[in-house]
This record gives structure tokens, sequence and C-alpha cells, in this order.
């Protein structure tokens, strides 16, 4: 079992920036890569950002290319997701999801608000 918990989200005018965080927690050993969805009111939830955990690739959506950055601090098992020139559309809950062999873990979620 992982556990996931994400921090770091909260209001932001547009243009702003924002840095969510995501512990986990639990059996990390064999997490070999962790992502971030979203999820807006009415929408599916869809794919953020991914990094592998052992190499260190990341893969972004096409509409957050060169503004959001994923990184990793292995040490404390933790991934970030930093953003930039947040847009009003950027706002919903962000979930961070861990892929350990098969199985898929996904934490609370954090809202991002972005106001115009």
């Amino acid at each position: 079992q992982v556990q996931l918990v994400e921090s770091g989200g909260g209001l932001v005018q547009a243009g702003g920036s924002l840095r969510l965080s995501c512990a986990a927690s639990g059996r990390t050993f064999s997490i070999s890569s962790m992502s971030w969805f979203r999820q807006a009111p009415g929408k599916a939830r869809e794919f953020v950002a991914a990094l592998t955990w052992s190499g260190g690739s990341s893969y972004y959506a096409e509409f957050v290319k060169g503004r959001f950055t994923i990184s990793r601090d292995s040490a404390k098992n933790t991934v970030y997701l930093q953003m930039y020139s947040l847009k009003p559309e950027d706002a919903a809950v962000y979930y961070c999801a861990a892929r350990q062999s098969a199985q898929d873990y996904w934490g609370q979620g954090t809202q991002v608000t972005v106001s115009s």
C-alpha cells in the first residue's frame, strides 16, 4: 500500500504561480512513476504531468508544456508540480497518483483556484 498526501493548493491570480507537493509513504520502494492529474467541475479527470522514479524522465500534457514543471525529492519520497503563468482554465482539483507494479494509488486532491 502507498499513501499519498497532496498540499500546496490555494487561490492565485491569473499569471501567478503555485507549487504543489505530494508526499508518498508506506511501501514506496517499488514505485515506478508518479503523476499529476486534475479534474475541473463537470469535466473528466485529465493527465497533467508524470515522472519516472528511476530515470527521472518527465512527460507533460500539451496544455502545460513550458508552464508547469514536475520534479522529485527521492529522499523525501515527494513529487512536486511547479506551476507558472496560471490561467483560469487551470483551476481544478489536482490529484497525485503513484504507480506500483500494476496498481495505481491516488491522493485526496488539492484545490487550485485561479482568479481572472
